[in-house]
């Protein structure tokens, strides 16, 4: 078997392998799984943190979109449109097994794979999606006004709903509705209606704030 073709076999193998064992799972374990020693593993991946690494490559960044960050910020679009055809798609894209319990088992031991994804969605879609709903409601810009805490407190909550049905299929095995594009569109619209009622005051609240 060629180099290539070889380490394809380990990552591929490594991916189902950490999603079904955490990363408690061991690199003998993995070379048994693959019928070869496990010396072979080390001549790829210089340790297991080196695979693990590699994991992150192939199972989180190459399923980001660039695009997720660009439709956030696309004001030629509603804003609800934006917020649902983004969630429609990350579902499309996440709700998988792999990705959802690769992301809980590096979570409980550190690994640094949830930290450093939630960070990334946290700078393109978490905070983007502030900023716009500012702009929805004609609130003051970033710029003169820094997002609160609050501010994105509220829109983990509504990112957090929506991968809940992920974590309640892939980890509790427990059963989700088979159509997901409504509860998608259901988790928005309910989002943008209190939203609109809490950041108008909130917003006011920060400014007495600052001007005591």
């Amino acid at each position: 078997m060629r180099a290539a073709d070889r380490e394809r076999l380990i990552v591929d193998e490594a991916i189902r392998f950490f999603a079904e064992r955490g990363f408690d799972g061991e690199i003998r374990e993995l070379a048994i799984r693959l019928g070869i020693a496990h010396s072979v593993i080390y001549r790829h991946f210089p340790s297991k943190e080196a695979l693990i690494e590699r994991v992150y490559q192939e199972v989180y960044l190459s399923r980001w979109s660039p695009d997720w960050g660009t439709l956030i910020r696309n004001r030629a679009l509603p804003l609800e449109a934006r917020l649902t055809g983004f969630y429609l798609s990350y579902v499309a894209h996440v709700f998988e097994y792999n990705w959802v319990r690769i992301f809980v088992f590096s979570g409980m031991k550190s690994f640094g794979i949830t930290g450093r994804y939630l960070d990334l969605v946290r700078r393109e879609i978490i905070e983007a999606a502030a900023a716009e709903l500012r702009h929805d409601l004609g609130l003051p810009d970033v710029g003169s006004a820094a997002l609160s805490e609050r501010e994105i407190e509220m829109f983990w909550g509504l990112h957090g709903r929506i991968f809940y049905l992920a974590i309640r299929k892939f980890i509790y095995e427990t059963p989700i509705p088979p159509d997901l594009d409504a509860i998608v569109r259901d988790a928005v619209v309910s989002f943008l209606d209190g939203a609109r009622c809490t950041l108008p005051e909130l917003s006011r609240a920060q400014a007495s704030e600052k001007s005591i």
